[in-house]
């Protein structure tokens, strides 16, 4: 029996594949061409382009730390932005804190949206009928550009790397328009790659936050499909102490949340730690 095997496409000398049983879907959007995979050793894989977003096995990692360090950071999020994400998984976590009053999804491809639903139901689960939940089918980057002064607490960007469809994430304008949406606590979170292999992507990234937001660091994650080692989660706040908070302050921050024990992956010392940065990440940060 001849094997078929699914080979990731992000970089031009190194990569990784996945041994594949089926093609489930295949759809070439007006955005991107996608793919759902049904693997033995990773479940479901979802692809853009060639490029592994999202795998069933291990999506906990990326979505609980996307979504709990922020809103935990914060204290006090009752509106959340979500850009992107259109899998359901961001949506999900956001909504199972209880404080969390209203949460606006904007994904530009509805077709990611409707192929989540349908073949990757576990992610989004039943996050799309929450009454808190309002997801919007098209342009976050015009969303953000409309919305009020101080309308978010958090906001939290899913996105591809900064090519094709997600380019416009990572500009000057989109930042500057996401610090004025912010309440005065407010926090924005973005994938910023692994930077073993990204590093200009983090670097540029972090320069262009700093123009509209009086601090700017990242955080990481380790998540098995994004190979390189860490993954970089960007943060830019204009309070810097949202990052020096203790462990025990984020248990007891957790627990009113509703959220405590519920994580595969996040905890409140796995949070605490995760601003602390090995050099050979930090260093591509702008100075304090």
């Amino acid at each position: 029996m001849t094997e078929t095997w699914l080979n990731e496409t992000l970089y031009p000398n190194w990569g990784q594949r996945f041994l594949f049983t089926r093609q489930l879907a295949r759809v070439k959007s007006p955005f991107q061409d996608i793919a759902i995979f049904e693997t033995e050793s990773h479940g479901r894989v979802l692809t853009l382009d060639g490029i592994v977003q999202i795998t069933e096995h291990d999506e906990f990692v990326y979505q609980e730390m996307l979504t709990h360090v922020p809103l935990l950071a914060h204290g006090d999020a009752k509106n959340v932005l979500i850009i992107g994400a259109g899998d359901g998984g961001v949506l999900k976590h956001v909504l199972m804190h209880s404080n969390v009053k209203h949460a606006l999804m904007a994904e530009i491809d509805g077709e990611v949206i409707r192929l989540s639903k349908e073949f990757l139901p576990g992610i989004g689960g039943d996050a799309w009928n929450d009454p808190r939940a309002q997801v919007l089918v098209g342009d976050g980057i015009d969303y953000v550009k409309k919305a009020a002064d101080a309308s978010y607490d958090v906001i939290i960007v899913d996105s591809t790397d900064p090519i094709g469809v997600g380019e416009v994430l990572f500009t000057d304008e989109f930042y500057e328009n996401a610090a004025r949406i912010l309440s005065p606590r407010g926090v924005i979170v973005n994938q910023c790659g692994v930077p073993f292999m990204q590093a200009d992507e983090l670097h540029e990234t972090s320069l262009r936050r700093a123009k509209f937001f009086p601090h700017v660091t990242a955080y990481v994650a380790a998540v098995p499909t994004y190979v390189g080692g860490f993954m970089t989660l960007g943060w830019a706040a204009k309070d810097a102490t949202l990052t020096a908070l203790p462990a025990a302050t984020i248990a007891s921050r957790a627990e009113a949340a509703g959220i405590a024990g519920l994580s595969q992956y996040w905890t409140p010392e796995i949070h605490a730690a995760s601003f602390f940065l090995p050099p050979y990440i930090a260093k591509h940060l702008p100075p304090a």
